[in-house]
């Protein structure tokens, strides 16, 4: 299974939307948009499963820079998710809270 960022995503894309797109490629898993926490509006961006990694290939290398909802679309395999919470390495931010 391939995992596929799909970004610079119209704010009217949705979840519907990229399935159908990625349908044409093959069988699809399941299609997510990402939202804001707060407001549930997009974030501009989601991720595509597919179950085969040929497929998968291929809508990655047709549709990268293709024009979609009138945005040039970024598509290429997802990176796994980072643990570092942005402040990189060594202690938490704020250093140790044990005074004695």
């Amino acid at each position: 299974m391939t995992t596929i960022y799909v970004g610079n995503l119209s704010f009217k894309t949705s979840e519907d939307n990229l399935l159908e797109l990625f349908s044409e490629y093959g069988e699809v898993s399941s299609a997510k948009i990402i939202t804001d926490r707060e407001t549930g509006r997009s974030r501009g961006f989601g991720f595509v499963e597919m179950e085969d990694d040929g497929q998968a290939d291929e809508a990655i290398q047709d549709l990268h820079e293709t024009e979609y909802m009138e945005r040039a679309l970024v598509v290429n395999k997802a990176r796994p998710k980072s643990n570092d919470n942005g402040f990189g390495g060594g202690q938490r931010r704020g250093g140790s809270r044990n005074r004695y």
